[in-house]
């Protein structure tokens, strides 16, 4: 057996030292032994070679520097043979185990012979890639820019925004700036302005960065837009994980003072996540970013929110002028003025501007031009559509939900430029069952205000100011022909929108039209007569306030079964509602405001779905026939109000005695939620606070006509919760209202200090005998105030009459007029002051002084920022810091 052994061993050592003899090698066998711990010692040296090479290239990336591509190299082929000669080591026990003779056989001669032939190999290849990598630099020795100077589109306005951003720039204490506002408004020119202004402007900032992030962006990708500006763009980036794409981000930035600008946010992005060390005092560095979402700022943390607006005419001029030509606009005299109506038309918007200045520039006749003018009206001019609604439209498309958007396209019922109350605005949508997550609509107001915050976060509603003592809304131009063109191109049919608002009508539209109809507005136009009878199977909403109307023929609404919505508003020479009307028997919403009905037919009684029912301001108002309000048992929202006093002589009227029958018929509608309401006489206030149902469902109170009282006690309305508005006039006898604690109404454990919290507004008018308005210290949230045709009112606070009122409220009396927003002080000639010492005023935004020739101290332009109008007839006083004796 042992002969068979050594005979086989000879004999395989043989072949072998004829392979040796044949390749012309050394016996790699008898070697192996000392190779082998060669290999593993010249591995570990590679190794260090390799790390320390590696660390030196870091280093200079950190440094902004770009690494030579034969030192990349020389690192690949090192990680490559590294792996290949661990791979060898780890196999050596297993070869080394199959050696005899001393090492210079083995059991398996081929195998072994293989396996010392790759070891010496290898180690021939690493002693070789040792000497190759003595490299005298590792990395070009200039480093990237630290700004890229990026192309500069059309010059657009933008200096005064311009200028409000490089100061946050500077400031120390901002690190985050969002700039947000409308899509196509110039938000990425300005970014790109900024950019390049870091190139010019001298600063210590080492890098600036630029990445557009855009909605379908990623991480990673954000990641390779920062990787390109820093220089890298190999391969093995595009490779790497997002976490170590993080890690090697915030290596290099996290010692540098640096800018990154990301243009067009879509959502909050997580800067730990992509490697952006946040900017804060510490580190001097600033995150700019544009976005079109307000709440994106907020999201991102930015302590300064720069809004980016919409060009004034005279600039928005100059830049459709640049974009038309001059060779155009020289090519007839009368061009230049049917410019400037299209310009008028892209509503100060740059993208619009520039579209449409482009697609004008070579039209050089009449016809051209009166033609786009027209188009325009219809939103059809195929630039606007292509270029201009495509892009805004990612606005609306980014929306949370399918109500936003119904809830945003419902407001180009309106005309353009119209100022839309809000609340008004909440309470169509609720009607409409647009805001499902309530029933009641005081709930339903805080789904609608919060659709509201967010279309005006979005910037596809703009704030409209205040009219008539209401908070508004407003549409942009361009942003309305948008919604318009949406409804028309993408809604269904059945959702079809009708809008022909302030259109300068003087006739109804063909019937025809409205047949496949959901929503129509036809407001603000000159139609004296509807006398067609339309068959609206679909119609929801119809629009006519301010038409002008005088004549509602008897079959108009005979055949429109599903209409929720009616606005007949402001429709002052409207005396007579048809019969007819009994058959909207899905109305949920009737508001005559404003219109010169003088009677109100007993067919509404058919409307049993009525939520809502405005009678504020009609003027010609006689008859309200009995048991009409009260057949409205789901009615929430009624508004009586400002009716003229007249003479009521029919039994079944519920305007007889003061409003005492129409209070009577109110308290049995137990789902009445908003409540304006007049109230004419003492006993009538009696009997309209001894019924809880008013208590938390008065938003707006009205004193008229009082003449059997000489003193008012305010403290009896104490207890109507929600109160927002309070209005006396016409008190012929009154001559004080007073604070006395009362016993009878309230309890002697009445907290007397959260009187009035909720009212906001207060008007006193015609009130002759009344001196003062003391009781107004214990409105502290009040904005607004007019007091006016109160020939001997004296002082508005009295000193002598608040010392009283810490004994009836049980505290010192607080700072007045705190929240005060407008003062309309009007013919008020014994009116001598405000108050008698130094008020801050922090809120106030108009005052507005008539003949008041007694007050000698106003309000002074460092206190009031915004209009103070001193009409003709007022004495010009000195502004001071107080309002006082």
């Amino acid at each position: 057996m042992g002969n068979c052994c050594s005979l086989q061993i000879g004999l395989e050592n043989f072949i072998l030292r004829g392979l040796d003899s044949i390749a012309g090698h050394a016996n790699y066998v008898c070697k192996l032994q000392q190779t082998l711990p060669t290999l593993s010692a010249a591995l570990q040296e590679l190794r260090a070679q390799r790390n320390d090479l590696q660390s030196q290239v870091d280093l200079a990336e950190q440094r902004l520097l770009r690494p030579f591509e034969q030192v990349q190299l020389w690192l690949s082929k090192a990680e490559t043979m590294i792996t290949e000669a661990e791979k060898l080591i780890a196999d050596g026990p297993e070869q080394m185990n199959n050696l005899c003779l001393g090492g210079c056989g083995s059991k398996n001669c081929l195998s072994s012979y293989k396996f010392g032939k790759k070891v010496a190999e290898m180690l021939q290849e690493i002693r070789d890639h040792k000497r190759d990598g003595a490299f005298e630099k590792v990395a070009e020795n200039q480093p990237t820019a630290s700004v890229v100077v990026r192309p500069e589109e059309q010059p657009i306005a933008l200096e005064s925004t311009i200028q409000k951003a490089w100061s946050c720039i500077v400031d120390k204490d901002v690190g985050i700036i969002g700039l947000y506002g409308l899509g196509g408004v110039g938000k990425t020119t300005l970014l790109t302005k900024l950019n390049n202004k870091f190139s010019t402007t001298p600063n210590d900032f080492e890098v600036v960065i630029w990445a557009l992030v855009s909605k379908d962006s990623d991480v990673g990708k954000i990641q390779d837009r920062i990787g390109r500006n820093l220089g890298i763009s190999d391969h093995s980036w595009k490779n790497t994980s997002v976490d170590q794409k993080a890690t090697y981000i915030y290596g290099v930035l996290r010692k540098k003072r640096f800018v990154v600008l990301l243009d067009d946010l879509w959502e909050r992005v997580d800067l730990k996540q992509v490697g952006i060390p946040k900017p804060n005092q510490e580190n001097g560095s600033k995150l700019i970013f544009t976005t079109r979402n307000l709440e994106v700022c907020g999201e991102m943390g930015a302590q300064k929110k720069i809004k980016v607006e919409c060009l004034e005419t005279e600039r928005a001029w100059e830049l459709f002028q640049d974009n038309v030509g001059d060779e155009t606009l020289n090519s007839h005299p009368d061009i230049p003025n049917l410019a400037k109506q299209v310009a008028e038309r892209c509503g100060g918007l740059p993208l619009a501007l520039i579209a449409i200045g482009r697609a004008m520039a070579c039209k050089t006749t009449l016809g051209e031009w009166n033609y786009a003018i027209e188009m325009l009206k219809r939103w059809a001019l195929p630039k606007m559509e292509n270029e201009v609604f495509s892009l805004l439209k990612f606005s609306y498309d980014n929306l949370p939900n399918a109500t936003v958007k119904c809830c945003f396209l419902y407001c180009c019922l309106y005309p353009e430029d119209y100022c839309i109350p809000k609340k008004r605005l909440v309470e169509y949508w609720f009607c409409e069952g647009l805001l499902n997550e309530f029933d009641r609509i005081s709930e339903a107001q805080m789904q609608g205000n919060n659709i509201i915050n967010s279309l005006l976060n979005a910037c596809l509603l703009e704030n409209g100011g205040e009219i008539d003592g209401e908070d508004c809304v407003k549409m942009h131009d361009v942003i309305r022909d948008m919604a318009l063109w949406i409804t028309h191109e993408f809604e269904a049919t059945e959702d079809r929108f009708f809008v022909k608002a302030a259109a300068q009508l003087f006739e109804e539209p063909d019937v025809k039209a409205w047949e496949s109809v959901k929503r129509m507005s036809i407001m603000a136009n000159r139609i004296q007569v509807l006398k067609e009878t339309p068959k609206c199977p679909n119609l929801r909403t119809l629009f006519l306030s301010q038409t002008e109307l005088q004549v509602i023929s008897n079959g108009f609404f005979q055949f429109i079964p599903h209409l929720t919505v009616l606005d007949l508003s402001r429709n002052i020479w409207l005396q007579v509602l048809p019969k007819e009307i009994s058959e909207l028997i899905s109305l949920e919403c009737l508001d005559l405001s404003r219109t010169g009905i003088v009677k109100l037919p007993i067919e509404l009684k058919m409307l049993t779905k009525l939520k809502m029912l405005d009678l504020r301001y009609m003027d010609n108002l006689i008859k309200i026939p009995q048991q009409l309000i009260s057949s409205f048992s789901k009615l929430q929202i009624f508004r009586m109000w400002s009716l003229r006093k007249k003479h009521y002589r029919n039994e079944d009227n519920v305007l007889n005695g003061g409003n005492e029958k129409l209070i009577e018929e109110l308290k049995d509608l137990q789902r009445l939620n908003i409540l304006w309401i007049s109230v004419r006489s003492t006993i009538c206030l009696e009997r309209f606070l001894s019924f809880n149902l008013f208590r938390c469902s008065t938003q707006a109170l009205e004193f008229r006509d009082f003449r059997e009282s000489k003193v008012f006690n305010v403290l009896c309305l104490k207890n109507l919760e929600r109160l927002q508005t309070l209005c006396f006039g016409g008190f012929e006898n009154m001559e004080e209202m007073k604070m006395e604690k009362l016993h009878t109404w309230v309890s002697s454990s009445t907290n007397y200090t959260s009187c009035f919290h909720t009212l906001t507004a207060v008007k006193i008018i015609q009130c002759v005998k009344l001196r003062d308005m003391s009781w107004l210290i214990l409105a502290p949230n009040l904005r607004d105030l007019v007091i006016s045709w109160c020939p001997e009112m004296e002082e508005i606070l009295s000193e002598e009459k608040l010392g009283e009122v810490a004994g009836v409220i049980g505290i010192s009396y607080p700072k007045p007029f705190l929240k005060l927003e407008s003062l309309r002080l009007h013919n008020l000639p014994k009116l001598k002051s405000i108050y008698w010492d130094a008020l801050p005023f922090p809120y106030l935004k108009l005052v507005h002084i008539v003949a008041c020739q007694e007050l000698k101290e106003l309000p002074s332009t460092q206190t009031v920022q915004k209009e103070i109008s001193l009409p003709l007839g007022t004495q010009k006083l000195v502004g001071k810091s107080r309002m006082g004796k």
